[in-house]
């Protein structure tokens, strides 16, 4: 019965998602590839117009001189998602759950100058809750190499937490991902893509407790990331849905650090900050110290991602230790994930595998968590419109359970 419900539920979204798009190419993108027009001459063409539109960026509005700009676009994902328990019970039974998990609106544009751009972006999803406001920041670019942010956006810690929930392989980022993941918080950055884009950069400065959420003492937490790309920049999206002709791969490192105060047993003076949260590493092992100690908390993470031809892979691996001040009592975690993916159907129809790993306390015996998981993906329109479905198996050894879970998830961005 579980699984005829799964199978009915597949097909009533399918079914919604039957009227396939495609993104139409211009006449000027056209006459450009055949080389009727050069780009000098496609620059001209298509340069900034009153009113635009385009798929995945929204609809763009210009003043006549050009000095501001503003896009309004917006995402949607709906999900369904069953849990079947290998030990359910009347207190803790399987469930069926749809949810609207993500439904964003955002402004970007430019300002005054064309380097000077701006992002709001906002999850009514969370509405009424601080984390409905995610992205509002400045951005001011010198040059490519030197560009200044500031505002609230994401810790640049960790390649898949950097990579948008929209542009994912599966219906969401893997356990490990979520675990070490600082979230959103407030602050500056200073950036840049060197050599166009062989080589970026980030470290910034925040306040330290989260979302959208006012620090009171004067302790920060800074961030640093660093990539290196030997064949071109590669952006933050998952799947290779361009069938990329050539091998791409990007290589990066970066390294958080924070001091957060235990205020209670198994609270800190914010759960803002994700990893500080029930579901994060930190959150887990809270018990390790003493109540109204400060915790200094240092992570560290390494990755690499690759594209070529339609297949794709990446993997992370991420290292975090909290210290107390004053019971000089250590908590160290780490875990990875790896995933691998392969359009079966150019740029349609993908597969892909993914096994997720974390030992939230690595002096405690017989606490890993594993997830493995396999998915299918198709796309009417790249990440703009498409329908996806994943299975995983959670292994649990504190619990001694394998639960399974089965999600199928719709996906618009315009």
């Amino acid at each position: 019965m579980k699984h005829r419900n799964i199978a009915a539920v597949s097909a009533i979204l399918a079914a919604t998602m039957a009227c396939t798009t495609a993104e139409a190419k211009t006449l000027e993108d056209i006459l450009k590839e055949k080389g009727v027009i050069t780009e000098a001459d496609y620059k001209e063409v298509t340069k900034s117009k009153a009113f635009d539109y385009k798929v995945g960026n929204g609809f763009t509005l210009t003043s006549p001189d050009e000095k501001f700009q503003l896009t309004l676009g917006g995402r949607l994902q709906t999900r369904y998602t069953f849990t079947d328990l290998e030990e359910n019970s009347a207190s803790k039974p399987d469930s069926s759950k749809w949810e609207a998990k993500r439904i964003k609106f955002w402004l970007k544009g430019y300002a005054f100058t064309k380097d000077l751009t701006y992002l709001y972006q906002v999850d009514f999803a969370n509405s009424g809750s601080s984390k409905m406001l995610e992205h509002a920041y400045l951005n001011y670019r010198l040059i490519d190499e030197v560009q200044l942010l500031a505002g609230q956006t994401k810790v640049p810690f960790g390649r898949q937490w950097l990579n948008s929930s929209g542009s994912q392989q599966f219906v969401d980022r893997s356990m490990a991902s979520d675990m070490f993941r600082p979230g959103y918080d407030v602050g500056a950055k200073l950036h840049g893509d060197i050599m166009k884009g062989l080589a970026t950069y980030e470290f910034g400065i925040y306040g330290g407790a989260g979302q959208s959420t006012v620090r009171s003492s004067n302790d920060n937490a800074i961030a640093a990331r660093a990539t290196i790309n030997p064949f071109g920049k590669m952006a933050y999206s998952e799947s290779d849905l361009d069938t990329s002709p050539k091998p791409l791969l990007s290589i990066g490192a970066n390294y958080y650090r924070n001091t957060l105060n235990k205020t209670a047993t198994t609270t800190l003076e914010t759960n803002a900050i994700t990893l500080a949260g029930s579901s994060g590493w930190l959150g887990k092992g809270l018990s390790t110290f003493a109540t109204s100690e400060k915790i200094d908390v240092n992570a560290w993470g390494v990755d690499a991602a690759f594209k070529w031809l339609g297949a794709s892979a990446q993997a992370e691996y991420l290292i975090g230790q909290a210290d107390g001040q004053t019971s000089n009592k250590t908590l160290r975690a780490h875990g990875f994930y790896a995933q691998a993916g392969y359009c079966i159907i150019p740029k349609t129809v993908e597969v892909a595998f993914r096994y997720s790993y974390v030992d939230p306390n690595r002096d405690t015996a017989n606490d890993l968590i594993t997830d493995t998981q396999g998915a299918v993906s198709y796309y009417f329109s790249k990440h703009n419109l498409k329908l996806q479905a994943d299975v995983t198996n959670t292994h649990d050894q504190r619990t001694k359970t394998d639960d399974k879970q089965y999600r199928l998830q719709a996906q618009i961005i315009f």
